[in-house]
């Protein structure tokens, strides 16, 4: 706070500091000052800068108001995240991420499902063009989808969220390709030379990605070609319907790498209904560490993917769009690794 007074007989009183004193006193411009305080991601300044910088907000008591600051660049200081399905504890995580990142960055998350398809994007579209939020994080994006369209001829600040869409340049993902490495070295490890995969829908992107190191992978390793079905959805009826295909196909199978826990889910169902024990006849590996896991039987190993840091990545990319940045594709830096449960076992010719 400052001392200012106010007539000649007045009292000195309280002022409320103001981000043009901070950069006074800190001797850097009003909208350097602003976002050293509002940390945004996109701007580079030396670290003694940002120090002088918080270092004269402190001295002046200076609180940046939320109203000034939103009024400020026109903003409401909200942005929305768009998930298919919000039972799917995989888009509970993201969303933790990114909230806690938007909350340090003085931004609220507003939460919607596209479980409606192009209804559900049509109210974005009314919340962007009533100015309610800044940008949209999207989750539920595939190839031809009609949001896309229309986010990118409006102009919305927008990110793509462990989708990758051609040619947007803002697609925010994981090292999905490396947890079907990692899927296929440790199968081959226990021995095993008959593998199955169990994937998802062909156009969604991260699909594609998985099968495809697992096969990559496979090769490398001298094994036959694994066989892999793709399900049109990653749920239990696709994990069960798809390791009946996958036997059907290959009796030889002993190891099958599903694309999701909910699909393992069903893979178990599916097993124990055609007398095969886990992990005795059959071992088992999913995508995604989730606590169910732990509950199964047998408790089911899994590959634990960077969920918390990619949301928050996704944040940050949003928001260098939003302060004004290019677009650009990010890959969040945290591998995927194996959670060691119960449900791969040596192979016994092995």
């Amino acid at each position: 706070m400052t001392d200012r007074m106010v007539g000649r007989a007045a009292r000195p009183i309280r002022v409320r500091a103001q981000l043009d004193d901070v950069a006074r006193l800190a001797g850097v411009s009003s909208p350097t000052a602003s976002k050293i305080l509002n940390n945004v991601p996109t701007l580079s300044v030396k670290q003694e800068t940002r120090e002088r910088v918080l270092e004269a907000a402190k001295t002046l008591g200076y609180e940046p108001h939320a109203t000034a600051r939103a009024l400020a660049g026109a903003r409401s200081l909200a942005i929305a995240f768009l998930v298919p399905e919000l039972s799917n504890s995989i888009y509970a995580l993201m969303i933790r991420g990114a909230f806690e990142r938007a909350r340090e960055l003085g931004y609220t998350v507003l939460i919607a499902e596209d479980s409606e398809g192009q209804v559900a994007d049509e109210r974005f579209n009314r919340l962007v063009a009533a100015g309610h939020v800044d940008g949209l994080l999207i989750a539920s994006a595939r190839k031809g989808h009609p949001f896309i369209e229309t986010l990118e001829r409006n102009a919305v600040p927008h990110v793509f969220v462990n989708r990758v869409v051609p040619g947007s340049h803002r697609d925010v993902y994981m090292q999905v390709g490396e947890s079907g490495r990692l899927a296929a070295r440790r199968f081959a490890a226990a021995g095993h030379r008959f593998l199955g995969h169990i994937s998802g829908p062909l156009d969604v992107e991260t699909s594609r990605a998985r099968s495809e190191g697992f096969l990559e992978t496979a090769a490398e390793l001298g094994l036959p070609r694994p066989v892999v079905v793709n399900m049109p959805a990653f749920d239990e009826r696709a994990g069960s319907d798809g390791l009946a295909v996958l036997l059907e196909r290959e009796p030889r199978i002993t190891a099958v790498f599903s694309t999701s826990i909910n699909q393992v889910v069903g893979a178990l169902h599916r097993a124990d209904a055609a007398g095969l024990d886990v992990p005795g006849d059959l071992s088992l590996l999913a995508y995604d560490d989730l606590p169910l896991a732990d509950f199964l039987i047998p408790p089911v190993s899994t590959i634990a993917m960077p969920l918390i840091e990619l949301g928050r990545e996704a944040v940050d990319a949003l928001l260098e769009q939003i302060e004004g940045g290019e677009p650009r594709d990010r890959i969040v830096p945290v591998l995927p690794r194996i959670v060691e449960r119960q449900s791969i076992a040596q192979h016994a010719g092995s």
